[in-house]
């Protein structure tokens, strides 16, 4: 009786919070581009062992900057079997948090070789070029990750913030206005509505 009231307990807890176990990726991502990021990592503990999913709550916390929480987090991923592209993507994220720009890209790199359909490959591409300052780059994978998974808003997000350093204003309007539709509440919303009323786009 004690081990179910405390079930239950637990149970009512994240319904309260607004986590339900199992969530897809889909679910945890509309928390993410809601800024709910606590939740996604309260979400993603109770939710079977996904990479997917890990890289998500890695980024969550990197988010509520808990480095030590995001690097272990990353680590998880980075000691996944050798010929896992997941285990590059980890090691890449490692790397930007040891501020080895060149080493995350390697990693990415690799991670893209092992498997070039895998959109988070090219999104750490992108975060790993953007590190090391080669924004052409970076705008090029984070094109390559939106393609490649069109309803993921984040690749927008930073698609047009490189194609902005590299003066592709009509880049960074569709990639910034498909951003606010596939994530209303972002807490980046209010920046990406000022650049794009700079542009006059808004």
């Amino acid at each position: 009786m004690r081990t179910l009231t405390m079930t239950i307990g637990v149970g009512l807890v994240c319904a309260a919070a607004g986590v339900a176990f199992g969530q897809s990726i889909d679910e945890l991502r509309k928390m993410y581009d809601a800024g709910k990021y606590q939740q996604v990592i309260t979400a993603a503990a109770s939710t079977d062992e996904n990479p997917r999913v890990t890289y998500l709550s890695a980024l969550s916390h990197q988010k509520l900057r808990h480095a030590d929480e995001a690097r272990r987090t990353y680590e998880q991923l980075a000691a996944r079997p050798e010929s896992d592209p997941w285990r590059d993507v980890g090691r890449s994220a490692v790397a930007i948090l040891s501020s080895d720009p060149a080493g995350a890209v390697d990693a990415a790199n690799q991670a893209v070789g092992k498997d070039d359909s895998l959109p988070e490959a090219h999104y750490q591409r992108g975060l790993a070029l953007s590190a090391r300052q080669d924004m052409a780059g970076a705008a090029e994978a984070f094109q390559k990750a939106s393609d490649l998974d069109p309803g993921w808003a984040y690749p927008h997000y930073y698609a047009g913030i490189a194609y902005s350093k590299v003066k592709r204003a009509d880049l960074t309007a569709s990639h910034f206005q498909t951003f606010l539709k596939l994530a209303p509440d972002a807490p980046e919303r209010p920046e990406v509505e000022s650049i794009l009323r700079t542009l006059g786009k808004h």
